[in-house]
């Protein structure tokens, strides 16, 4: 929900790397390594926006043990009354593929997302199951295009990221622009194998909370169905104690845990 997002959807001081600006993958793994917390807390809403612009809102909790690429997350729906209590369970460790698991308390019951699932949206949004798992730093290899270009007001690197694997991802190559003072992906493109943009996220409010910098603001549009998702972070915590017990299949059937 980087995103990060996540997918979706989605830094210790400000970039300070002298040659090593050129290093793609050194830009990647400040990303990566920005956020030193042991747990997240977020609640969040996300709109839905339609061709026609029509919105439908949604609100969710999402919680996090570990830190980017190698953690646990649960996103729970807390609103409207038909996504209630929906949950979405994703673990996703190095060296190994990750895994996603899906509670529906109308059918109750957790299955597995399969492979072939991972393309599709995420309860209507503009995330796909693929984009609500974290991403691995080592699942792709890393290409500097370009520094300075200007996105909101900061100067960029441009980075390609191709997945080392491509039978595990829906997208062939991503283009991510990350500022030269700040370590996050602010804005991030991605490509089918036949170069087709498939979705843009675009992360902005950017703020420094606990010393990790988060963006308070996700957008994931898909140009080729002319729809957008907007997410909005109402409230973040870290580093509040959660429990590894929390990230279960068990706790997942369990709609009432927010």
């Amino acid at each position: 929900m980087t995103g990060r997002l996540l997918l979706f959807a989605f830094c210790f001081l400000p970039f300070a790397y002298g040659v090593q600006a050129q290093d793609a993958r050194k830009v990647m793994e400040s990303v990566y390594k920005q956020d030193s917390s042991r747990d997240t807390t977020w609640r969040a809403r996300m709109d839905v926006f339609d061709k026609k612009g029509n919105v439908r809102g949604k609100k969710f909790t999402m919680r996090k043990l570990g830190g980017l690429g190698n953690s646990k997350t649960l996103i729970r729906f807390t609103d409207p009354a038909e996504v209630r209590g929906v949950g979405l369970l994703s673990i996703n460790e190095s060296g190994t593929a990750d895994r996603q698991w899906l509670f529906t308390p109308a059918i109750n019951r957790v299955r597995r997302i399969a492979a072939q699932e991972r393309r599709q949206r995420f309860l209507g949004t503009d995330f796909t199951n693929e984009d609500m798992a974290e991403r691995v730093l080592d699942d792709y290899s890393y290409k500097l295009l370009g520094e300075g270009e200007v996105v909101d007001g900061r100067k960029t690197y441009k980075i390609e990221a191709r997945p080392v694997s491509p039978d595990k991802s829906q997208y062939a190559y991503v283009y991510i622009w990350v500022p030269l003072d700040v370590p996050y992906s602010v804005l991030v493109e991605m490509y089918d194998k036949t170069g087709q943009r498939l979705r843009v996220l675009k992360a902005s409010d950017l703020v420094k909370i606990s010393n990790i910098w988060v963006a308070k603001r996700i957008e994931m549009s898909s140009p080729t169905e002319a729809t957008r998702t907007v997410l909005m972070v109402d409230e973040i915590k870290f580093n509040t104690g959660l429990k590894e017990d929390l990230f279960t299949q068990q706790a997942l059937e369990k709609p009432d845990t927010f």
